[in-house]
């Protein structure tokens, strides 16, 4: 068994070694996969389907996908089914491109790639909304237990530079799976929708969901060109429910302190702080007493009885008086 166990040890090591020059000795041709398509499924959201190629030779290996978003933000990740969600800016356009590739500790293999893409939409040039700025506002809702704080949004932005007088713009925005227009605008003066207001949305007042908000629009003269923007919730406005929790630990904290104020002083008033903590006796002299004589005299009435107890200390020592009555 001694013997055996080294042997035991090289055939394994022996086997790793072959497997890891498995794919460049019998070079595996990988095969892009097919019809990769790209469907818009929500505002600044789109799905990313592909199939495994049919001619690609199977073998006991995994085969994994590659994405490449090209624009309009560059990023790529790995995945290993043929589906990929992603939730970005459409107003630009969007393309991708995905290869199949197999890979281990010891070599990578890859296609070819296959793209893909979205095309911007229509519009003519500075017609579309500026500065769009949208903030949230967290306030307790006392009359919901489902969801105990309400959320309104509020967002504004500005006419485009080359947008005609009669242009009318449209707000809407996506929160997880729902979507809402606006009822409520403010206008300017050319009565154009220059603000929106949502007095209560379906936003979670803690949800990590990105915020989506498009605005459109329209005109007799061209035709508008549309802006979409994505929001971090916990970056974008005032949340009134901080300042409330401040106020909450500032007062709890302080009526704290008043209740124990207060019974540090009612011990004090009652003497029960010296019946809670007595004071410590101080240790007793054994050297003076070695020189104290003790006298006892008693002077007694008819009515009372009184007696003295009086110590004499020899010469050189200081002289006690004590007297009990």
């Amino acid at each position: 068994m001694i013997i055996m166990a080294p042997i035991l040890l090289i055939l394994l090591g022996a086997t790793e070694i072959l497997q890891a020059d498995l794919l460049p000795d019998e070079k595996i041709s990988l095969l892009p996969p097919v019809n990769f398509t790209i469907k818009v499924t929500g505002l600044a959201q789109v799905l990313l389907h592909w199939e495994p190629n049919p001619d690609q030779e199977q073998r006991n290996v995994n085969l994994e996908y590659q994405v490449k978003i090209n624009a309009p933000k560059e990023d790529d990740y790995e995945t290993r089914i043929t589906e990929s969600n992603c939730v970005t800016i459409l107003h630009q356009g969007f393309s991708a491109s995905v290869r199949t590739i197999l890979q281990n500790d010891h070599s990578f293999l890859a296609s070819s790639w296959v793209s893909a893409e979205v095309q911007a939409p229509p519009g003519s040039p500075r017609t579309s909304a500026l500065n769009l700025t949208c903030t949230t506002n967290t306030t307790a809702d006392n009359y919901s237990h489902l969801r105990p704080y309400q959320v309104s949004l509020h967002c504004t932005w500005l006419v485009g530079t080359d947008a005609p007088e009669d242009t009318q713009y449209f707000l809407y925005y996506r929160y997880g799976s729902w979507t809402e227009e606006c009822k409520e605008y403010s206008k300017d003066i050319l009565e154009r929708n220059i603000a929106c207001w949502f007095p209560r949305t379906f936003i979670h007042s803690r949800g990590r969901d990105w915020l989506v908000v498009l605005v459109n629009g329209s005109s007799k003269h061209t035709t508008i060109k549309p802006f979409d923007q994505l929001f971090a919730l916990h970056t974008i406005g005032n949340d009134e429910q901080k300042p409330l929790r401040k106020w909450f630990l500032f007062v709890l904290m302080a009526t704290i302190c008043l209740i124990l104020l207060i019974l540090s002083l009612i011990c004090r008033t009652c003497h029960l702080w010296n019946k809670l903590f007595p004071p410590i006796p101080a240790p007793k002299s054994n050297i003076k007493d070695f020189f104290v004589t003790p006298n006892y005299e008693k002077a007694g009435s008819t009515e009372t009885e009184t007696e003295v107890i009086s110590y004499i200390e020899k010469p050189g020592v200081e002289t006690l008086e004590d007297s009990v009555f």
